[in-house]
């Protein structure tokens, strides 16, 4: 919507500040600045507000608004004069606007920083959460525009208002004047207000989930009346899954005689249905769509399945589309799941949806499953369903327009039956914010995630997102500290899923190994070992044994104390007559089942060859899954249709409430009560050792994730009285000025010094050296012993190529270093050559931190040196780095033992690089400009370290998404 000149003759209209919100109950509004054009809808708007809001508003009655009203409260200037609206369906439901005032109270101009804030919010909206959002809004804009505090006089009977202001979580003051509250709140963010921010934006998102998978009436639209069409497939899946909501077929198409189809009743349109529908599933052509879309927004549909195809997938004009089949839906206040999606499952018994193209609805269990691929779909519900395992809820997003990956992790963050979250994901829209998502859930509960895509370079078809420029290592390593268990292959993510949905955590790495095959024991101790787990030898129960005796070597192993984990293996029993016998798996079955039956807390896993049925006796005696409902007759459907709207039907029928959790269980908590109540769960079984064990190794590294989570690291204060974090932002803004680029500028040597040792960073000296003469002096000055070395960038930290000469004693060796260094490489002017005094010998490492604009800023660490390089030993970490975080980054790679005295050499000063890390990581976090900083080579000796080389390049930053208000991505 684009502003008048009369309107904004010095500011253009900010369509940046346009946003899409979730609200309270989950559904969707809209956040735009109020324009001229806004005069009707305002009338309109204030015309539905009830007298006390009005009352509230005004402190006097205020029964309409005169035209100097409307002209003032639409005609802003965007700087010292701003309104905002919240609109669902082109209307106003809610307004805030702010004036900039002076310490009088009398109306200024830059640069006072403070501003009257006033809301008001239409009552039948009052309670969704629409004047929180607000807030976070125009303080954001407030804050773009120079403004630090807001002052609001409220009236004590309009506790909702004072609210809204108390529990922002801004720093605020309060004092009763002339009847009235005065409140002043400063809007400088704050721990406890990004908290409240972020508490809000779990709580709504979650909510908008749960009403798409907990509809209590489902319209298909698009289904025909012939057999075998996607709408159709949909709607006969959706009722032999029993769901226990009403049910509606939809289809312009229809004879206007048709009353049923499949039992259910059939309608022409969405206006036909008497009663509210809460989730329709679109299976039109992709041209029809917005005349659905349209229809389902006019009848107060609150969520939309999209499962046509013919969007984003198909190029640039699929895409447009894409964008605006999104803009439409949330102008109505629906969320979507697609376009091209598969569908979606969710198998409480009090609801029983399968409103997906899956002809068989999964049996009931504790995982929840989110992929963006519906075929990968297809495979991940046969291979879990082959498996004997049970979902708790189920989406296939296809192009991932909406709701996505992160409202996921948002809803199964409080989902009391999701016990394990599987995502395959092709790509992350939020990565800044999939980690943050994933940290807060897998401290509660574990999160398996395989990434597609990983080495395309390129986003899959469909997926419009921001490309992140940082390898897949990277994003592997961020995934692993923030709790994410990261897996190569969906095999794989269903192997961890079944173990972790069954069985207890690991208390550690120790593993026990038992059964009748020695061979295949020595497989499984071999595949332990490649793991990283510590096997004890295996017990050879021999061919010969007998269930029983699997069941009492199992219950022993169970009561050792010296193991925390027990894999059980085995093979065919042979017969008298030498010949293998597969035997009936349901015996051996039985018998693990009994000897687990008294609540083990070690995970217990079973490998298995040729033994016919085992795997599925051992779902079926151990499952946690409940038993599948009964599939209701079509007659009972008709029934229960006809009989929707009853007092009795309805109650059996409603959606149940969004699960609420009060307040979030700690880490600590979770940790304590996952791993001192044992789950009595199933017992998972693989048909290979590596595929067992590979699990169990994912299950205990998240575990000890999890034990350490529980305590968080923390920045050392220390650091505090060396760092000068106001001189370094004068630094940057000095050195930004002179470079009005948008893509920065690196520093030179001596301006990055400077930087850097704002933050007690020392970087060791160099002197330029462009002839014998100045090396001489350069040395006399530094002091012997010095080296020399080339800068040139095809030469800089290449020593293997001869650019580096060390150790140089005296005037004569560095004369003689000199003449070689130029006549093997080239001229001085080519060169670039620099001397610098030498350092303690140690190890040579290499720190570096950069901001990627997806991600956000990581911190990396290395041996220097080609080898690390060509193996990719790099670790990484998201910043801000913890203390906990900098003792792991330089422990989690390979080549970590050089460190600690590798092959009998002395172990160097680790403590001294861990500070290094936290200096460099504060660095960056305080000064997002910083967009790279490379120091190569860091010596590290048994006693200290010195930066040898530095380079920083400074630009503007990149925009933070994170820390703005809540907003939905518009891909």
């Amino acid at each position: 919507m684009e502003p008048t000149p009369e309107q904004s003759p010095h500011h253009a209209y900010p369509d940046h500040w346009e946003a899409d919100v979730v609200l309270r109950d989950g559904g969707t509004a809209r956040i735009r600045p109020i324009t001229t054009d806004d005069a009707e809808r305002l009338v309109s708007f204030y015309e539905q507000v009830s007298d006390e809001s009005k009352y509230y508003r005004f402190f006097a009655p205020y029964p309409r608004l005169s035209d100097r009203d409307v002209h003032r409260f639409t005609h802003h200037d965007y700087v010292d004069r701003v309104g905002l609206a919240v609109t669902i369906g082109g209307e106003f439901i809610g307004t805030v606007r702010y004036d900039r005032i002076d310490d009088r109270g009398r109306p200024a101009s830059a640069p006072a920083d403070e501003a009257e804030v006033a809301f008001l919010v239409q009552d039948a909206h009052q309670g969704r959460g629409v004047a929180s959002a607000l807030l976070e809004h125009i303080a954001a804009v407030a804050r773009e525009r120079g403004i630090r505090r807001f002052a609001a006089e409220v009236l004590p009977a309009n506790n909702k208002m004072i609210k809204v202001f108390r529990d922002a979580g801004y720093t605020q003051r309060r004092s009763f004047e002339d009847g009235s509250v005065h409140l002043t709140l400063d809007l400088e963010p704050t721990e406890k207000s990004l908290a409240v921010q972020r508490g809000r934006e779990q709580r709504a998102e979650a909510r908008s989930v749960q009403r798409l998978l907990a509809p209590g009436s489902v319209a298909v639209i698009g289904a025909g009346r012939n057999h075998g069409g996607v709408g159709r497939t949909v709607l006969r899946n959706l009722l032999a899954a029993g769901f226990t909501g009403r049910a509606y077929a939809v289809n312009r198409a229809f004879d206007a005689g048709l009353a049923t189809l499949d039992g259910v009743p059939a309608h022409r349109s969405l206006g036909e249905i008497d009663e509210q529908v809460d989730l329709a599933v679109i299976a039109v052509p992709a041209h029809r769509v917005p005349e659905a879309v349209a229809d389902c927004g006019e009848h107060g549909v609150q969520g939309l399945v999209v499962l046509s195809a013919g969007y984003a997938e198909r190029g640039a004009e699929g895409r447009e589309l894409q964008r605006e089949l999104v803009r439409q839906a949330r102008s109505y206040g629906m969320r979507i799941i697609g376009p091209n999606a598969f569908g979606i499952i969710n198998t409480a018994e009090s609801v029983r949806l399968n409103a997906s193209l899956a002809p068989e609805s999964p049996a009931r269990g504790r995982i929840g499953l989110f992929t963006q691929s519906g075929a990968i779909g297809i495979a991940l519900l046969s291979g879990l369903h082959r498996r004997g395992a049970g979902l708790s809820s189920f989406i296939s997003a296809g192009n991932r327009a909406d709701v996505s990956g992160n409202d996921f992790l948002q809803y199964s963050f409080e989902d009391p039956d999701t016990d394990v979250a599987l995502l395959y994901l092709e790509s992350l829209g939020n990565p800044r914010k999939f980690t943050r998502l994933a940290r807060r859930t897998a401290a509660v509960k574990p999160v398996v995630v395989v990434k597609g895509a990983r080495h395309s370079g390129s986003t899959p078809p469909g997926h419009a997102v921001p490309v992140s420029r940082i390898p897949d290592a990277t994003v592997s390593a961020l995934m692993r500290q923030a709790g994410v268990i990261r897996v190569d292959t969906v095999t794989e993510m269903v192997d961890a899923g079944l173990l972790l949905a069954g069985q207890p955590l690991p208390a550690g790495p120790r593993v026990a190994i038992l059964g009748n095959s020695e061979s295949l024991g020595l497989l499984t101790y071999d595949a332990c070992l490649a793991e990283g787990l510590r096997p004890r030898p295996p017990i050879d129960l021999t061919t010969a044994a007998s269930p029983q005796d699997f069941r009492d070597a199992l219950a022993e192993a169970l009561t050792d104390g010296t193991c925390d984990a027990v894999i059980v293996t085995a093979i065919p029993w042979v017969g008298e007559n030498g010949e293998a016998e597969t035997g009936d798996g349901q015996v051996l079955a039985e018998a693990l089942t009994k000897a687990v039956a008294g609540g083990s807390a070690k995970p217990v896993a079973v490998v298995h060859v040729e033994i016919g049925g085992l795997a599925e006796a051992l779902a079926a005696a151990s499952s946690t899954a409940a038993p599948r409902p009964r599939t209701v007759p079509p007659a009972a459907r008709t029934r229960a249709a006809t009989t929707a709207g009853t007092p009795a039907a309805q109650e059996a029928t409603t959606a149940p409430a969004a699960p609420v959790t009060p307040e979030a269980p700690t880490a600590a908590e979770s940790a304590t009560s996952q791993e001192a109540a044992p789950r009595a769960g199933r017992i998972p079984a693989y048909p290979a050792a590596e595929r067992a064990v590979r699990a169990l190794a994912e299950a205990v590294k998240y575990a000890q994730w999890r034990r350490q989570a529980a305590v968080p690291g923390k920045v050392p204060e220390f650091l505090d009285d060396t760092i000068d974090e106001a001189g370094a932002a004068a630094l940057i803004e000095a050195q930004l000025a002179t470079a009005p680029d948008p893509r920065g500028r690196p520093l030179a040597h001596d301006e990055a010094r400077e930087l850097l040792g704002r933050y007690g960073i020392a970087v060791r000296p160099t002197l330029p050296a462009p002839d014998p003469e100045a090396a001489v002096a350069a040395a006399a000055r530094l002091g012997y012993p010095v080296a020399l070395k080339t800068t040139a960038p095809h030469l800089r930290h290449r020593a293997d190529l001869g650019g580096v000469r060390l150790d140089l004693a005296d005037e004569e060796a560095l004369r003689r270093a000199y003449g070689e260094l130029t006549d093997l490489l080239g001229k001085p002017a080519e060169l670039l050559p620099v001397v610098q005094a030498m350092a303690p010998r140690g190890v040579d490492t290499v720190v570096r931190a950069s901001i990627d604009a997806a991600a956000g800023a990581v911190l990396s660490f290395g041996l220097a040196g080609a080898p690390s390089e060509l193996l990719g030993d790099t670790a990484h970490r998201l910043v801000p780095a913890t203390d906990r975080d900098a003792a792991e980054l330089i422990r989690s790679i390979r080549a970590a033992p050089v460190l600690f005295g590798w092959r009998g050499s002395a172990p160097v000063d680790t403590a001294a690089l861990e500070e290094l890390l936290l200096r460099l990581s504060r660095l960056v976090d305080d000064h997002p400009e910083v967009v790279s900083v490379a120091l190569e080579p860091v010596v590290v000796a048994p006693q200290g370290l010195t930066v040898l080389g530095a380079s920083v390049r400074l630009a503007p930053p990149p925009a933070r998404s994170d820390l703005g208000p809540r907003r939905l991505p518009n891909y």
